[in-house]
């Protein structure tokens, strides 16, 4: 099958016009997610910037916001579980470290994170799963630079896991 010249240039302007179609498409679709991903930048932005300065029910509503709008956002949701724990509500920061946790396993060999992990997971008296996280460190034999202490601080975590489930035990 042969095809005339006027058939050829039909096809050809279909393609082009198909083709600048869809780039005016997508160059519209990406303006309106460059202005929801500014927008939410902002949110978290604030958020840290409340966090920091020590407005804690700010830095709490902004985040909230931010996760409304983007419920798998995983520093989103590691700065909601260290806002939350550092307004005392460790069930709920809790959560929020386990979400991240899920949505990037390779978090497992962040050492800062386990060790903040395991702190919230001590505070929110889920014991079990806190001496998982910080034996984990203490196997790793982690260090920072800026916690010369760290496997001291994880030590006596698991102690006080330990005597609070000892505690535990002589109450039942």
């Amino acid at each position: 099958m042969t095809f005339t010249e006027p058939i050829r240039k039909y096809i050809l302007s279909g393609v082009v016009t198909f083709v600048v179609i869809g780039l005016i498409v997508a160059n519209v679709l990406a303006s309106k997610q460059d202005e929801e991903f500014l927008m939410n930048e902002t949110l978290y932005n604030q958020a840290i910037q409340l966090q920091s300065t020590g407005d804690l029910p700010g830095a709490k509503t902004m985040i909230s916001e931010v996760l409304k709008k983007q419920p798998n956002s995983e520093v989103a949701n590691y700065a909601a579980a260290l806002t939350m724990a550092q307004t005392g509500d460790m069930k709920q920061a809790a959560i929020h470290m386990q979400k991240v946790l899920d949505m990037n396993p390779y978090k497992v060999e962040d050492a800062r994170f386990m060790m903040q992990f395991g702190e919230i997971l001590v505070g929110a008296e889920r014991y079990e799963d806190a001496k998982i996280v910080l034996l984990r460190c203490q196997e790793a034999q982690w260090t920072l630079e800026d916690v010369p202490n760290y496997q001291e601080q994880v030590a006596a975590m698991l102690a006080q896991i330990e005597n609070s489930q000892s505690k535990e035990g002589t109450k039942k």
